[in-house]
């Protein structure tokens, strides 16, 4: 499995054989470099804002998913997962999706706001990679992403939802997030590429560089 980010909390997923799939697609509004037309089989969104629910910008998507459920994709199997934050002075919409490729459990926390209570972490647990935000706003915040983090304990950590040069949100920089997790020294890349027999026993942070340019495809 490979995955890449394209900036703000959209990620395209995929797997030779299988399945391509764009997570939170943004639109102009929030700053960041128009996507390009992404190609993917399906598309999910956590919640309905511009900078989460853009499917104009990917191309040929059969099926868009928007809430919570059960759904089998070409063969992925992909569980939406309410996750809403209701407060006193609002309610805060949101949709994890736990995502698998075979023997791959991914999850995109969407725009989680809390720590999950005690019967809806027990769905966010046994996942080998996890898309978290890190930068506050409407999200998480550095320190209880990292709280929410040990609950979990992935394999794969891997922030997004986070201040990169022109995003018109105000957000923390992912820094934060990487000394309340007590990383040093930064692994980058690219994109993760991975294989359900190939995993790290403790959990790797990886922060991933975005590809801001979409190459389409």
């Amino acid at each position: 499995m490979e995955i890449t980010w394209y900036g703000h909390s959209c990620f395209r997923l995929t797997e030779r054989g299988s399945i391509t799939l764009v997570t939170d697609p943004y639109g102009p509004e929030i700053g960041l470099p128009p996507l390009k037309q992404l190609k993917a089989d399906a598309v999910t969104i956590s919640h309905e804002k511009p900078g989460h629910n853009f499917t104009e910008a990917v191309k040929s998507a059969g099926v868009v998913l928007r809430g919570p459920g059960e759904y089998e994709v070409g063969g992925v199997f992909i569980t939406g997962i309410a996750l809403h934050t209701v407060t006193d002075e609002r309610a805060h919409a949101n949709v994890a999706y736990r995502i698998q490729y075979g023997g791959l459990r991914v999850l995109h926390l969407g725009d989680l706001a809390n720590v999950p209570d005690q019967q809806a972490l027990e769905d966010l647990l046994d996942i080998h990679v996890v898309l978290v935000p890190v930068g506050g706003g409407s999200s998480l915040r550095a320190n209880v992403a990292a709280e929410v983090m040990s609950m979990i304990e992935p394999n794969y950590i891997i922030p997004m939802h986070y201040a990169l040069p022109g995003l018109a949100v105000d957000l923390d920089p992912v820094d934060k997030f990487l000394k309340e997790m007590g990383v040093s020294k930064v692994q980058e890349e690219d994109s993760l590429k991975l294989t359900a027999g190939n995993l790290p026993e403790q959990p790797q942070v990886i922060v991933l560089r975005p590809q801001l340019q979409g190459n389409g495809g």
